[in-house]
Order: structure tokens, then sequence, then C-alpha cells
């Protein structure tokens, strides 16, 4: 018999994990729910054509395919089979596939359901995503993201909304040292017209994403490889040298410098940015937790405005969150002229951050918080009642299943983490009071029902 196992790249959540987890959701439906998001779901399975071609040649490879039901070769291309032919034989064996992100779904929800929105609509969505991506730290197959997307407005304070969001449901989740990080496709698109590589724009793009993890020199070979000349391999790394000052202004201003002067997408988007930082610092929103970085690409193809990353500083993850604007997006279910922007929260990254950092808070545990213990047959009726009143009061409390040796059941009690155990035994029940034990520090005290409950409930 096989051990039991599961896929790389996915994990089983337990109790406690679960409550955090449980704890951060509460937290971001909260905020975004007083923001005025609506939740909506969509399906695990999407139609592989709903999905295909919409994240750019590398995320078409990560996407999840399903075999068709039954004896999919039956209909397999039979030539393509022969010849080992891959792409070739997928459009038969397959039309389904699990959902890479929120994002396209949404879209694909918006053009079948506009007849039923109001416009702008504001969503939130917190459902599994699956990729293939190498499972690695912080890097899983199968992961929760968290969405919130405001859709059919081009108003730029659509983008201040969701800074904000990002601001306060991050300190909502005391995630310590976040950075939001800030871009926008469209300075991208001046500096690849500056410099003649307007054909090669994804290239561009992919190479810049890549970055943090390969460096300077990385970034000049995956530039060379893509056949970028060497002044062109030159500007780029002048993009690259304004990461040295702090200010995102001066690093803006030094990005429009480089700019064509007659280029007005580019210069608009210039002065988006510009005017997106004032109105973040006026909101509230502290300077030094928004950096404008012009090296971020963001490599999805939909994006075609602001673009965002989150970072956490001396994390053991990458970016934890991210998101943009996108011009078109149901464009390509065949609805056009409805722009939208929206972010998502990577949950599990986050969790992670929050465990590497210790940073969960005591709330975030929902586990029993007092044990009634069982020290005798007898015993069976006032613990059924001690538990139930405790519930009644907004306890968190179980009682032990059936009569043992003590020190089994404080062993446990403290299995569970709970905070208060009570106990009644003969002499207890014929004085009509109950022994609360404190479990962190061994204080205990004969009271009655009512006083122990109220003494649990000061305590907690």
């Amino acid at each position: 018999m096989s051990k039991p196992s599961i896929p790389k790249g996915t994990r089983d959540f337990g109790p406690v994990v679960m409550a955090r987890r449980n704890w951060m959701f509460s937290v971001m439906r909260e905020v975004f729910e007083r923001y005025g998001f609506q939740p909506i779901e969509t399906p695990a399975m999407e139609s592989l054509s709903t999905l295909t071609g919409k994240y750019g040649d590398e995320g078409d490879q990560l996407i999840f395919k399903l075999l068709n039901n039954g004896d999919f070769l039956s209909k397999a291309d039979s030539k393509a089979l022969d010849a080992k032919d891959s792409k070739g034989l997928l459009s038969s064996i397959s039309k389904k596939a699990l959902r890479y992100d929120l994002t396209v779904p949404f879209a694909r929800f918006v053009v079948m359901a506009r007849n039923d929105l109001a416009f702008p609509f504001r969503r939130y969505q917190m459902q599994t995503v699956w990729r293939g991506d190498r499972p690695g730290k912080g890097r899983y197959q199968e992961f929760t993201q968290c969405d919130a997307d405001i859709i059919g407005s081009d108003s730029i304070l659509c983008e201040l909304d969701l800074l904000q969001l990002f601001h306060e449901v991050l300190n909502g989740l005391g995630v310590p040292g976040y950075q939001i990080m800030l871009n926008d496709r469209r300075l991208l698109n001046g500096l690849a017209r500056a410099w003649g590589i307007e054909s090669q724009f994804t290239d561009l793009t992919v190479a810049l994403d890549k970055w943090d993890k390969v460096g300077d020199e990385g970034v000049r070979k995956e530039l060379k490889e893509r056949g970028m000349s060497e002044d062109v391999i030159a500007n780029v790394m002048l993009v690259f040298g304004l990461l040295a000052t702090e200010d995102s202004l001066a690093r803006l201003n030094g990005i429009q410098a480089m700019l064509l002067s007659d280029d007005e997408e580019s210069q608009q988007a210039y002065q988006d940015v510009v005017r997106l930082l004032q109105m973040a610092k006026d909101s509230g929103v502290p300077d030094s937790c928004i950096t404008f970085d012009p090296t971020l690409a963001r490599g999805l193809n939909y994006y075609t405005g602001a673009i965002f990353e989150v970072r956490v500083d001396d994390a053991p993850v990458g970016s934890i969150c991210g998101g943009g604007r996108y011009a078109n997006l149901t464009g390509i279910f065949g609805w056009d002229g409805m722009s939208g922007v929206g972010i998502s929260f990577g949950a599990d990254r986050i969790y992670d951050v929050l465990e590497h950092f210790e940073a969960f808070p005591p709330e975030s545990f929902t586990g029993p918080q007092a044990l009634v213990l069982m020290l005798d047959d007898a015993s069976e009726k006032a613990a059924i009642q001690m538990t139930a009143a405790l519930r009644k009061s907004g306890i968190r409390a179980s009682a032990y299943p059936k009569a043992g040796k003590l020190k089994k059941q404080m062993k446990y009690a403290a299995d569970l983490n709970v905070n208060y155990v009570l106990m009644a035994g003969e002499e207890e029940r014929h004085q009509g009071v109950w022994t609360v034990r404190h479990m962190e520090s061994g204080d205990q005290q004969k009271v009655s029902e009512q006083e122990a409950i109220a003494l649990i409930q000061a305590g907690l």
C-alpha cells in the first residue's frame, strides 16, 4: 500500500492554519464591503478557450488543462497523437481548464451578466486558482486570490480607491513593512516608442519583470538574447539606475526625460501618476507606503494603464499583491469599451509573511477557550449544562466526551491550547461550585457557575 500524499504545490490546512486564514478573509471582506464592493463567485472550471491567449505565451503554458470526460482518446486527433504533437492534440482531448486567475473569469461573468449589473460595477471575489508554476517558497500550484475590481469607469478615482484599499486591508492584517509599487504601462509603451522597439514591447516587459530575480546582468543577457541593441540595453540600465533614489517624484521625472515630448499617451500617463501619488497622500496613505517603480512591468497582456504590486521588506516570498488598469478587458469576449481596474491580494503569500514575522494576533485563533472535564460518570449532566451555559455566554467551549483520568484530560486541554478548564467532582457538585483552572498560570479557584463564566470572560 502506497503512502498517502498530495501533489507538489498543494497543501493541507489544519485547524490553526484555517482559523488564521478565515480571520484574514474576514478582515478583507469587511473592508471590501465597506468600500462598496459586492461579492461574486465563478466556477473552478472555465472553457479552455476562455482562458487561452489572455496571459501571454508563458502564462498559457501554466494553465491546468482538464481531459475530456470518458474515453478522451477515442476522439483524439490521430495525426497529432502519432506525431506526439501535444499542442496539436490538445484541442481534441481538452475543452476545459482550471481557472488561472479571477480577472479573466470576471470579464466573462460581466459580459454574460451585463443586463443585471449596475455600472460602474464593484466586485470582490475570494476563490482558489491554479497555475502550473514550479513549486517553491511562496509559490504554489493551488492558491487563493482575493480580488477587488471596478469596471465601467476610466476615472483615476478608481485607482485611488484601490490604493486606499491596499493600505487599509494590509494595515488591518498587520502586514509589516509593506510597499505598494506603482507604474503605468503607458510609460513603458512610451519608452519602447522612444527607443524604437515598440514591436518588441512584450520582450521588454518580460525582461523587466525578471529583474528582481536575475539582476542587471540577467536582464542584459535576456535583452541581448531577445535581439535588443546595445543602445536599448544601455537605456534600460538607466531606468534601473533611477532606483538609486528613493524619491518617487524624482524617479518619475527621470522617466519623463526619456519619453518623446510629443508622445501624448505617455505624457498623459506621467501626469496621471503624479496626480495619483498626490491624491493618495492627501487621502491618508503615507508616502512611505507607496513607491513609483519604473521597472515594474507585470507580464499579463491585459494591463494597459496603472499597474500595482505590493512587496514586503525582508519577507521570505516575492510580491503579495498585484493589479492594474485594463482598458478593454471585456473586449476579449465581444463587448468593447468597458474600462476597469482591479487588484488581487495573494492570501497564501500574505499568510506566509504574517507567519514569518509572527504577526498573527490572538483573535486569529478560534479554537476552544474552555474545556469542561468529566471526572466521573455522575458529572455528565453538570458538564453538559455548564458547556451549554459557556456557549450561550459567547465563550467557545467543549466538554471532554467521557469520564477518564484527570491527567489524560489535562493533556488534551493543553494540546487544544484552551485558556481554562472547568471540573466538578462529587465534592464540588455537593457545594454547587466549579473548580476553574487557568491553564497558563496554573491558578485555580472554586466558584459558582455564573462566577465561573464571568471569571473566564474577564480573562479572555
